[in-house]
């Protein structure tokens, strides 16, 4: 099954050390989108990926040293001419005939479309919770429900997602950083349901170093782009228990502690530090409307300008 769409695309394979999977996965890319171009970026692999990728008519960017891949995302995004970028894993979990259904998605009006795993999917069960957890979190900070946060096949629109590459980490947790940060101005996101298979080779993600990391980048971004979301309920706890214990001591003893005072007083600071923020964070959607408007040459191509 093959695209049919009116804008040119780009699909971006972060790559370390993925010969096997890209044996197999580079001729199923071409099969499911013969127009789009396919684009390897190499994050200093030490086996033969370079050649397979180059053997299978992929594009190759090469990282001199190893840089993460988050930044090879950044470096795809950087060097592909599509208007759409469609990412994927390069490990064969992902299926290319499910990029033709990311791109219809697209075509419904959405910026970025998201292949959420089913609970077929192949994942541990620890993994599955914590990508539950991610998830409720994520939707309570953004506002939206977010089906699935860490996915790596994603389409998006290439005037939207570059716009938000300096937010980008250079590790694994690239997914996370950018749906939040779509949702967060405005930037509607869609998802098609996907299975994942098992990965070819060995994973580089460990769970509890990076699912740490997922849950600052999460806190972080939701502090970047909705502040209240995040101060706010801390600002109504601390003024609850602040409350809660002037009220327990003075029914004790008659007082007004010190405690009480400096619970009260944090309460009103996270609050005047949440609001400050808010003003801040409106900067980041300073020209959303002009690059929806305007959103460049790469939405002019035509996919039949890219060859085969």
């Amino acid at each position: 099954m093959s695209a049919v769409t009116h804008y040119s695309v780009s699909v971006v394979l972060p790559c370390k050390n993925e010969a096997e999977g890209l044996r197999e996965l580079l001729p199923a890319i071409r099969k499911c989108v013969p127009a789009a171009e396919i684009l390897v970026i190499d994050d200093a692999s030490t086996d033969t990926s370079v050649k397979v990728a180059g053997a299978n008519g992929a594009r190759v960017v090469s990282h001199p040293i190893c840089m993460g891949n988050g930044a090879a995302v950044k470096t795809g995004a950087r060097h592909a001419k599509g208007a759409v970028l469609v990412f994927m894993d390069a490990d064969g979990q992902h299926d290319p005939s499910d990029i033709p259904r990311l791109l219809a998605k697209l075509d419904e009006g959405y910026d970025m479309v998201v292949g959420a795993r089913t609970n077929r999917s192949h994942a541990g069960l620890l993994r599955k919770l914590a990508n539950g957890f991610f998830n409720r979190l994520a939707s309570l900070m953004t506002g939206f429900r977010i089906l699935d946060l860490t996915s790596g096949l994603r389409a998006a629109r290439a005037h939207h997602f570059i716009r938000f590459l300096y937010l980008l980490p250079n590790g694994f947790s690239y997914p996370t950083t950018i749906t939040m940060a779509f949702f967060r101005s405005g930037l509607p996101v869609g998802y098609v349901p996907i299975k994942a298979a098992a990965r070819t080779g060995k994973s580089h993600i460990r769970l509890l170093k990076d699912g740490v990391r997922f849950l600052v980048i999460i806190l972080k971004i939701g502090a970047l782009f909705s502040p209240m979301r995040l101060f706010l309920p801390i600002s109504a706890f601390l003024l609850l228990i602040g409350l809660g214990y002037y009220g327990y001591t003075y029914s004790v003893g008659h007082r007004f502690t010190n405690m009480s005072a400096l619970l009260l007083l944090s309460a009103l600071l996270t609050l005047l530090i949440g609001l400050i923020s808010e003003q801040i964070s409106a900067l980041h959607y300073k020209g959303i409307d002009d690059i929806r408007d305007t959103p460049g040459k790469r939405v002019d191509k035509d996919i039949h300008s890219i060859e085969p």
